[in-house]
């Protein structure tokens, strides 16, 4: 009720012929750190005394030793280094009868002129539209409103226009749904202004197609690989709305264990819709996520831009069924040899492999079951034999 009701004093003093008392000035605009004085005068039909008279500011009563009497009928206050206003509809200095009754009104805005916006971003979704955001200069708090106008033209021909879709990406965004040209660069620029000054930001030049970016791959499933234990499966579907067009794709996977929040990122995927995690813990539940990044579209020789991460898959890993306690007087030779079997292996495959290569899963995978099957085949019986002993 409060609010409201300063928001009044600001719109509207009194809805009369005649006002019990005037300010001046009235809703002055100032920069931080300035020195105001005002003056409230009384209709001197009123018979109201000066003395009587005292000033609020946002509904703070202000000391009396910043006042000073005029003449018999004008009050004035001085107010020094002033601070940014509390709301951006303006700080409520008002002037009081005696009774504390509202005699009249004024807003102040104090604040800072705009500063240049930078950083100008911009996407395209799909090819189909084109959103845009901005840093509004140093923090963006000018303790007043501001306007942004987003603005944008056909580089070599064409008029001035206007984004109409604000704040669809955040504070300091726009959004152009439609009548888009392709292979013609735009220059787009951000206008700022308040009440205190406007500024312009610098003029960037983009074409479409050098900035798109797609939906998440879809249909991402993920899954057990036989009954490798360290190993998942992730398949997915590239992203519909760009079959038709002419470009490339790169993909990226990310993955953590359920109860962490750090990602891996497998970063080599290449352009392919399949690839197989290796080195996981058994037994442990993973989520996954996959993303894409088109580039090449009809020929741009920039970078694609990543697309948002696909909702995430969960899937588990086997648990392991190795046999453990059991005693084996060998068993430190033959782990020792199965250490350097496994670094001649993993030499190998890193010099003739790259990424999620389908020929170093395959060996990986039949030397992962050929080890798996020696370890169950070797202890099976020394575990009856150790029942038979006990």
């Amino acid at each position: 009720m409060i609010g409201l009701l300063l928001l009044w004093i600001c719109t509207l003093i009194v809805n009369s012929l005649t006002h019990p008392a005037v300010i001046i000035p009235q809703d002055p605009t100032l920069t931080i750190g300035s020195s105001l004085t005002a003056s409230c005068s009384v209709d001197p039909d009123l018979n109201l005394k000066v003395e009587d008279l005292f000033w609020t500011l946002n509904g703070r009563r202000l000391p009396a030793e910043l006042y000073k009497i005029l003449n018999s009928t004008s009050l004035s206050v001085v107010l020094n280094n002033l601070n940014g206003s509390k709301q951006q509809s303006g700080d409520n200095l008002v002037c009081h009868g005696k009774d504390g009754r509202i005699l009249a009104g004024s807003c102040l805005y104090v604040g800072l002129p705009p500063e240049k916006p930078t950083n100008i971003t911009c996407w395209s979704k799909n090819m189909k539209d084109l959103t845009c955001k901005w840093i509004p200069g140093s923090e963006g708090e000018t303790y007043l409103h501001t306007n942004y106008t987003l603005k944008y033209k056909l580089r070599w021909y064409g008029r001035d226009n206007t984004c109409l879709e604000y704040h669809t990406m955040g504070p300091y965004s726009c959004h152009i749904p439609k009548d888009l040209a392709l292979f013609t660069p735009y220059e787009i620029w951000v206008e700022a202004s308040n009440r205190l000054g406007s500024t312009t930001s610098d003029i960037i030049t983009l074409d479409i197609l050098d900035v798109v970016t797609t939906d998440p791959p879809s249909d991402v499933h993920v899954s057990r690989v036989g009954d490798l234990e360290d190993q998942l499966s992730v398949r997915w579907s590239s992203p519909p709305a760009l079959k038709d067009f002419l470009f490339q794709d790169k993909y990226q996977i990310r993955y953590r264990v359920e109860d962490s929040t750090e990602w891996k990122v497998v970063d080599d995927v290449g352009n392919q819709t399949s690839c197989r995690l290796a080195g996981l813990k058994p037994g442990t539940v993973y989520f996954v996520q996959v993303r894409c990044n088109p580039f090449g579209i009809y020929g741009s020789k920039k970078a694609g831009i990543w697309s948002d991460w696909s909702n995430p898959t969960a899937a588990s890993t086997p648990r392991s069924e190795r046999i453990t306690g059991v005693c084996d007087p060998k068993s430190g030779e033959q782990n020792s040899t199965l250490r350097r079997e496994l670094k001649q292996f993993f030499g190998w495959v890193k010099k003739h492999a790259y990424g999620c290569s389908n020929l170093s899963i395959k060996l990986y995978d039949q030397w992962r079951v050929w080890l798996q099957k020696s370890h169950k085949t070797r202890n099976q019986p020394r575990k009856r034999t150790q029942r038979r002993r006990s």
